[in-house]
């Protein structure tokens, strides 16, 4: 029986619609596509921001300083970067309910400021009973570590959990220490996925 559900928040309940506003910066500073977000998230710098060993603010004053942006261009970029972000209000609607059933959670490789935005920028912490992020426990997925600490957080066995992620690694991670899980790609019906697992 599935006692807690968890979720991936980039790529799964916040999804990237549009890269247009982001690529443009790419284009604007002659850059190949692709480059910014390579240095905001799979940089070594950016790695570090996600493991927190670096401050989310520093990181993004050392992204400035690699593009050689003034701090004006920088907020522009911040804004630009995540514009093309957007929420699954479905989604969000059918964890609201889940919640009610079973524990709900959020496994994030991510910031030390997402905790701030699922509060305040998306409105979503109430859903779940708990969060995870890397940042914050210093270890990133698909490391067992942060899977475990999990599972121990919410006092659970792994095969009591399904976890959902856009990342195969992510989901072989969480496979790996013997939770259920679920690979997200947006031709997939989730819905059904995880009703395969009797959750409705």
């Amino acid at each position: 029986m599935i006692e807690a559900v968890v979720f991936d928040f980039g790529g799964v309940l916040v999804r990237t619609v549009s890269w247009e506003r982001r690529l443009a910066w790419d284009a604007r500073l002659g850059l190949a596509p692709g480059t910014v977000e390579r240095l905001v998230f799979n940089s070594e710098h950016g790695q570090a921001a996600q493991c927190g060993t670096v401050r989310a603010t520093e990181h993004w004053a050392w992204v400035a300083a690699e593009l050689g942006l003034s701090a004006e261009s920088l907020s522009q970029l911040q804004t630009d970067f995540w514009a093309g972000d957007q929420l699954d209000d479905v989604l969000i609607a059918f964890i609201c309910r889940q919640k009610q059933l079973r524990r709900t959670a959020i496994i994030s490789n991510a910031m030390d400021d997402l905790r701030v935005d699922l509060a305040h920028k998306w409105g979503i912490a109430d859903a779940f009973n708990l969060i995870v992020i890397s940042a914050e426990f210093g270890v990133m997925k698909p490391d067992s570590a942060i899977y475990r600490h999990t599972l121990d957080q919410l006092e659970i066995a792994p095969q009591a959990a399904i976890f959902i992620d856009d990342f195969a690694h992510n989901v072989a991670g969480a496979q790996a220490v013997g939770m259920h899980a679920i690979h997200y790609t947006p031709q997939l019906d989730l819905y059904a996925a995880l009703a395969a697992h009797k959750i409705v």
